[in-house]
């Protein structure tokens, strides 16, 4: 049975704060923990008013220490912001801290705007075109260290920290072919390439020392509560951020409106059912359905299911209801 687990951006939702985010994480970390979800990630954004995770790093190491046996990591580092070395040594101390529990996801966006980029004081353009040549730097330093080895990784050398290559097009899937990597495509926001991408990806795949045949974890909206109606107007707050951030106007993640949609101009409507139709929102039978269905036409090996709800019990209580059909799904099976 494909594999759940759960994607974090740490949203700040209007009339909150980033404090209160962050332990909305740990507490919701905590519950995917009990409720068997394999693995809790959180993704690197910056200059976005609606997202706590920045400083992905300090999250995870906040979310890990909070949790005993969930894997926790990145999805992802934006590696062309920072230095193959100086991530290495972040996640080669946060393996260091909780052995056996950390992953880190890269990929080659920078997670911002272009003015925010060049504020990270890196060469954007250089770190973009160095993205294969700074993965396998990175890959490196995960190594034992060998005899003469003048540039080490300490904590990193030799943990063995598992990486994954992210990405929504060719690029990614091309790399983590070549490089024998899992590979986890963002069809939750950028679902356009995912059929092609997945083709490429499982047709070029060249086994590695981490991992002998294609491994593929897909970007997927759930949004489930008692009835249709409540998911679908807990779906609202994302179609209201989505709309926000692609019109310049990124903010803090807003209630739920009723007949948000209904109201929405015809371009706006559109937009939204392309970049949000990897969504499954509604009442656990709408929901059992509509798993089924994605797996089903994708062959996902594991599912990262994110939830942008605004209130933050009944989030919790979408990610328990789809524990519990994931639970059947498995039993069923």
């Amino acid at each position: 049975m494909t594999a759940l687990s759960v994607l974090d951006l740490s949203p700040i939702v209007e009339g909150s704060n980033a404090s209160q985010s962050l332990a909305n994480s740990l507490d919701l970390a905590r519950h995917a923990e009990r409720l068997g979800y394999k693995r809790y990630w959180l993704a690197e954004h910056h200059n976005m008013p609606g997202i706590a995770s920045a400083a992905t790093s300090v999250a995870i190491a906040h979310v890990a220490g909070g949790t005993r046996t969930i894997r926790v990591g990145a999805g992802g580092i934006m590696l062309p912001n920072h230095s193959p070395l100086v991530i290495a040594e972040q996640f080669g101390t946060l393996a260091a801290l909780h052995p056996g529990r950390i992953d880190l996801g890269l990929g080659r966006a920078p997670g911002t705007d272009m003015g925010t980029a060049r504020a990270l004081r890196r060469n954007i353009e250089a770190g973009a075109d160095s993205f294969p040549q700074d993965v396998v730097e990175l890959m490196g330093y995960f190594q034992p260290a060998e005899d003469g080895q003048r540039i080490r990784a300490v904590p990193g050398e030799g943990e063995q920290v598992p990486i994954w290559i992210l990405g929504s097009s060719l690029y990614g899937a091309q790399l983590a072919a070549m490089l024998g990597l899992p590979y986890a495509f963002a069809s939750h926001f950028a679902p356009a390439e995912l059929d092609h991408a997945l083709e490429f990806y499982r047709s070029r795949f060249q086994p590695s020392k981490q991992l002998d045949k294609p491994y593929v974890m897909l970007g997927l909206n759930v949004f489930a509560a008692p009835s249709d109606a409540e998911a679908r107007l807990l779906f609202t707050s994302l179609q209201q951020a989505f709309v926000n951030l692609r019109t310049g106007r990124p903010g803090r993640l807003p209630p739920p409106v009723e007949g948000y949609e209904r109201d929405l101009d015809p371009m706006a409507k559109t937009m939204l059912g392309q970049a949000l139709s990897c969504a499954v929102v509604g009442a656990p039978d709408t929901v059992r359905q509509g798993i089924e269905a994605f797996v089903q036409r994708t062959g996902a090996d594991e599912l990262m299911v994110t939830a942008q709800i605004f209130d933050h019990a009944a989030r919790v209580r979408s990610f328990e209801i789809l524990a519990d059909i994931h639970k059947s799904l498995s039993e069923a099976a």
